[in-house]
């Protein structure tokens, strides 16, 4: 059977007049794909394309997002450089709406909560990053702080650097999250002595170290939950349960 080209739809199902007759809502994952890539293969119109990439990415936005520009050339005839970056352009604007969306006032009275304020961030990335959040004593955001990067396996972060953020700014406490891009949220013993050796040095200077999350695509791991930053402010219970799919 010969393979019908998008052309040869109805008006109404070919994805950029459906957009326009019916708003972008409308319009499947799959069409909204098709439309950046605008044009299939020799064996696939590009809805079927675009329908095959996001199946091999399990119909997970958040896992294509892991692709890399070489992954997509290799895996999928029909899509060429050109294709494969304006791919990943569309989906780093989407993960940069979501954090732009997130206000600096951000009240982070959970774990759960924190983990949902630094996801956008973090959770795509295939090395370590530690960022520190500044609170007022309603626990409202007033600056994010990126503090340190790593390799696939460890954050490199300098408790100086963190003590000196939060007396620059004037503000009684932080939370404190970084991400592990193995999937196991679980801490290592490199993250329990930071954690130790911050909460001591946040004691000294008679700031609360309000929680540390270790953060995966989808889980998550809360100090504070656990019931290891007992001395300082602790965040509701029960979120790390909650984080976990």
């Amino acid at each position: 059977m010969e393979k019908l080209s998008i052309k040869d739809w109805a008006e109404e199902d070919r994805p950029r007049e459906k957009m326009i007759l019916k708003g972008v809502s409308s319009l499947s994952n799959a069409e909204l794909l098709a439309i950046l890539i605008g044009s299939g293969n020799s064996k696939q119109t590009a809805v079927e394309l675009a329908s095959h990439i996001l199946h091999t990415a399990g119909n997970n936005l958040n896992a294509l997002g892991k692709y890399s520009a070489r992954d997509l050339i290799n895996e999928f005839a029909g899509i060429g450089t050109a294709k494969a970056v304006t791919i990943m352009a569309a989906l780093e604007l989407g993960k940069r709406r979501a954090q732009a969306e997130i206000p600096q006032c951000e009240t982070l009275n959970s774990s759960r909560k924190v983990y949902q304020y630094f996801y956008p961030l973090l959770s795509d990335l295939p090395y370590e990053e530690l960022w520190i959040a500044l609170l007022s004593k309603a626990n409202k955001v007033t600056e994010r702080i990126k503090i340190s990067q790593g390799g696939i396996n460890e954050t490199s972060a300098d408790i100086r650097i963190i003590l000196k953020s939060v007396l620059s700014a004037l503000v009684p406490g932080l939370v404190v999250c970084h991400n592990h891009p193995s999937g196991n949220a679980a801490p290592s013993l490199q993250d329990d002595r930071f954690t130790r050796k911050l909460q001591e040095s946040c004691r000294l200077m008679d700031i609360s170290l309000v929680d540390h999350v270790i953060l995966c695509d989808g889980n998550y791991y809360s100090y504070a939950d656990e019931g290891k930053l007992k001395d300082d402010s602790c965040l509701g219970g029960g979120a790390m349960a909650a984080g976990r799919k």
